[in-house]
């Protein structure tokens, strides 16, 4: 009973290890649990991918000069994704592999250096850099989601002789149901993959926006530091870092 009765002492009950664990802030440590937990989920993305796509055999092993003659063979093989994405913005019939895929990923690459550079401006208080920055990184972002927003329209509308059916009609582009470039699984998936890590990218740039507006207004100056940016920043970065294993595993394998 003494025991029992006895007074409990109060630092004995809390954690006497600091406000920031590791010198890391508690939104930045939080930041980077989020960020953990979608590496899983695009993770799982990927590696499906890989799986379904690993299950059909490519259609230029089979037929030298890569081009689909019916519908019924266009699903037995897995399509060529130089093939699919060669078109290019007021550069009509003009083939070019993937190279307006690859001017998409240097904006979102060059995004990812212009953040940095705000993040190093704000490490140095500097207001006007910081915007300046910022602004850039946006415009980077705007810029990939419009260009993502065209791909997915030529995508879906599909090339001009389209794919001829068993009983004689055509099929143009690609929905969820079929296309004309390959098994239905391969839209799927680009809609999925690439739509998800869109959505990243749209909610990316309205945070960017937010620091962007608050930074304009002085609210980081008053709280003596630019933590926020760096916040931001980790997102940002992630999503760059992401749309590298997207467009290595779907634009490339």
């Amino acid at each position: 009973m003494a025991v029992a009765n006895a007074p409990v002492n109060p630092d004995h009950l809390t954690w006497q290890g600091g406000t920031q664990p590791m010198k890391v802030g508690y939104g930045k440590l939080m930041m980077w649990i989020f960020l953990l937990s979608d590496t899983f989920t695009f993770s799982a993305l990927l590696i499906s991918y890989g799986l379904v796509r690993f299950s059909f055999p490519t259609f230029k092993d089979v037929i030298p000069d890569m081009t689909y003659k019916t519908f019924e063979l266009s699903q037995q093989y897995w399509p060529i994704p130089e093939r699919v994405f060669e078109s290019v913005p007021f550069l009509h019939g003009i083939s070019l592999p993937l190279v307006f895929v690859g001017l998409m990923t240097f904006i979102l690459i060059f995004s990812s250096v212009t953040m940095v550079l705000a993040v190093e401006a704000g490490h140095r208080k500097d207001k006007a850099d910081v915007e300046k920055w910022m602004l850039w990184t946006i415009l980077g972002g705007f810029m990939f989601l419009g260009s993502q927003a065209w791909e997915w329209a030529h995508f879906i509308h599909g090339s001009e002789g389209g794919l001829t059916l068993a009983n004689g009609a055509k099929i143009f582009g690609a929905n969820l149901v079929q296309n004309e470039y390959g098994p239905a699984a391969f839209a799927d998936f680009f809609f999925f993959i690439t739509g998800f890590h869109g959505t990243h990218v749209l909610s990316g740039v309205v945070l960017n926006i937010m620091i962007f507006y608050n930074a304009t207004n002085g609210v980081y100056e008053k709280r003596g530091h630019y933590e926020m940016v760096e916040k931001v920043g980790l997102y940002w970065h992630f999503v760059d870092l992401v749309w590298v294993f997207v467009f290595t595993f779907f634009y490339l394998v």
